[in-house]
């Protein structure tokens, strides 16, 4: 059966592009019969909110969609994302960095697809020793996949399937390589984003993986984890993103209006009608 689900972080309330995610995945859903899930990812303790929580359930809810519950809320399973965690350094493909940011930047000769510096595995090769006296001292540090073992032990070459709206369909290639040593995890934090989607997808059944454009390139990280941990592998819809007046995406952080302070027109926005959807 088609499963999609809706997974916002409550780091604040739901603005229009949220609205037409939300949309675009029950409707996917509803169009096949299928499941709809609402998924809460709050694995950022520093900025997410019960609060936004709520206020995301009450915003679904005054768009008119529904959802199946419980509602799976990634902070209650903490100890999942440690055990992938474990099961990859088992194998090897995981490693302790202490690198910083500046660090980083200072020794980066490249940037990931999404931009930001590629790191040049510079606690790659610590010796072992060195890193468990760092470990025992408590210095900060992040765990990274180790990116040449792990595409050494996947079948190559590595692919999905879009069907969205963000241009080019059909068995797309992925290049996970460009990512570098991605990380995994941080001493404060059991999980990152890629992690925790990717196992959440697969526990939950999540056959269509609906999201927008802007995060296409992490697909093929993400089609690298599910391979490594032998998860099924969903079908991906890749949908235009809500820009404002100037083009840019919307965003919380760039103080896009709420969705509820628009008030009767996002009621009678074609995005309400299902337009285009």
């Amino acid at each position: 059966m088609l499963t999609t689900r809706f997974a916002p972080s409550p780091t604040g309330r739901l603005h229009l592009g949220h609205a037409y995610a939300a949309l675009f995945a029950e409707r996917s859903a509803r169009r096949a019969g299928g499941r709809f899930l609402l998924r809460i990812e709050d694995i950022d303790e520093t900025r997410c909110r019960p609060a936004f929580t709520q206020a995301i359930r009450d915003d679904l809810a005054w768009l008119g969609l529904t959802w199946e519950e419980p509602v799976r809320v990634q902070s209650a399973h903490f100890d999942d994302y440690r055990a992938v965690l474990a099961a990859l350094a088992g194998r090897g493909l995981v490693y302790p960095c202490f690198c910083t940011r500046a660090d980083i930047a200072r020794g980066s000769h490249g940037q990931t697809p999404d931009g930001a510096p590629l790191y040049p595995g510079t606690c790659r090769d610590l010796p072992a020793d060195l890193r468990a006296a760092r470990l025992a001292e408590g210095h900060p540090h992040a765990f990274r996949l180790d990116m040449a073992k792990a595409l050494a032990t996947c079948p190559l070459p590595l692919s999905y399937v879009e069907t969205g709206e963000s241009g080019e369909t059909g068995h797309i290639p992925c290049h996970p390589e460009r990512f570098g040593d991605i990380v995994l995890a941080r001493k404060a934090c059991p999980t990152s984003y890629h992690l925790a989607v990717t196992h959440d997808d697969a526990r939950q059944g999540v056959t269509l993986v609906t999201r927008g454009a802007d995060l296409r390139p992490a697909t093929d990280l993400h089609r690298l984890l599910q391979t490594l941990m032998g998860w099924p592998e969903p079908a991906y819809a890749h949908h235009r993103l809500i820009t404002d007046d100037h083009g840019a995406k919307l965003a919380k952080t760039a103080g896009s209006a709420p969705l509820r302070a628009l008030g009767l027109a996002v009621i009678t926005h074609p995005l309400a009608k299902g337009a285009n959807v």
